[in-house]
């Protein structure tokens, strides 16, 4: 039987955007069909593929996205697909690097890379139909630099990108429908309505696993969470909160509180 490990760690170098979402889609119905050997301890090398554009910036250098103008909102939807093609690798990342976990570990991000890969898709089409494509304008890899941060323990990445990180896309989405119904995109912004509801399962995800590892090592999860924050410099919460969203991935109303009182 062929390692998960190997695979998936040749699926995540995949840099080419079409073989990418292929690999993605082809391993998840591997998984899915008992092929792959989860118990493999040899080690693999991990190295993390992405097409040649869009160049990368510091996020304060990346241009104005305001979508009034054609231009501005085709940048928006860009920079939209751009967080769904790292979340592909971010998923496959996180079932790829950490092992000797729970195989419902592994059947769930590798489930979440295939549900990126159809994001991904979904989005890449609506700023295709404004007559641009992934790659036409410059992103920023403040989702991946965090996963370098945190390559050596699973607890502080579930923490740190899928309840940090991805979390605030669950703030950041509905004003953003609000912007794009506001110039008469309804479209894109329906398409994001697909994209909330499955990354409220995405967060809720991370938040699973970072409360199974702090049981096991005996740890209070949302003081911990707070500590992590702290000890690596992490961004807390900025601006309103989607309470709704984060409630139903896991958070619970005191964290909230305490969350927002720390702003």
């Amino acid at each position: 039987m062929e390692s998960l490990f190997v695979r998936l760690a040749e699926v995540l170098a995949a840099s080419e955007i079409g073989p990418k979402i292929r690999l993605t889609v082809a391993i998840a119905a591997d998984w899915r069909a008992g092929q792959l050997d989860w118990h493999d301890t040899a080690p693999v090398t991990l190295v993390c593929g992405r097409p040649a554009k869009p160049e990368l910036l510091p996020h304060k250098d990346v241009p104005n996205r305001n979508p009034a103008t054609p231009e501005g909102r085709a940048r928006l939807l860009h920079a939209i697909v751009h967080i769904e093609f790292s979340a592909i690798n971010l998923a496959l990342d996180h079932a790829a690097r950490f092992r000797g976990l729970p195989q419902a570990y592994y059947a769930d991000w590798i489930g979440v890379a295939a549900e990126e890969a159809e994001h991904f898709e979904l989005l890449r089409a609506r700023l295709q139909s404004l007559g641009y494509d992934y790659g036409d304008f410059p992103a920023h890899a403040g989702l991946w630099d965090m996963a370098e941060k945190t390559t050596d323990d699973a607890l502080v990445r579930m923490a740190l990108v899928p309840r940090l990180l991805e979390a605030r896309g669950l703030d950041a989405t509905p004003p953003i429908q609000m912007k794009l119904e506001q110039v008469g995109d309804h479209e894109s912004a329906r398409a994001l309505d697909i994209i909330l509801r499955d990354e409220i399962g995405h967060v809720g995800l991370g938040d699973r696993w970072f409360r199974h590892l702090c049981t096991e090592r005996n740890l209070e999860p949302e003081s911990t969470y707070r500590d992590l924050l702290t000890r690596y410099q992490a961004p807390w919460p900025q601006g309103k909160m989607n309470e709704s969203a984060r409630l139903a991935a896991g958070f619970s109303a005191g964290e909230l509180a305490v969350l927002a009182k720390k702003r």
